[in-house]
């Protein structure tokens, strides 16, 4: 596989998981006010609704490229609502800055 391939590869699943985000976050935005659904945290809801969109997805990805489902499909499914959970619910900027705390700072040296 060239590294031409493995980049827009890897741009299609960085697109997806915004796009993913962005549909999360709509979604919990309008469900959350509904009088059954107040009671419960907000983060609850986004992961439910994250791991639902994902699954769904991946059903969708499989029947238009007309690729058999496999088992661990839904696996990766699963493992990949929480990262869309994380970025929708705003986690990217703690990782951002868990990042930047542990990072290494060439003006700290000199």
């Amino acid at each position: 596989m060239s590294v031409e391939i493995l980049m827009q590869y890897v741009t299609y699943l960085l697109m997806s998981i915004g796009a993913l985000a962005f549909l999360v976050a709509v979604i919990v935005q309008v469900v959350k006010e509904l009088p059954r659904l107040k009671k419960i945290q907000t983060s609850a809801v986004a992961l439910v609704v994250s791991v639902v969109l994902c699954l769904l997805a991946v059903a969708i990805a499989c029947q238009y490229f007309k690729i058999a489902i496999i088992w661990y499909y839904w696996i990766a499914a699963v493992i990949a609502a929480f990262i869309v959970y994380l970025v929708a619910t705003g986690g990217w900027e703690r990782v951002a800055e868990m990042w930047q705390r542990t990072k290494y700072n060439r003006q700290n040296k000199q």
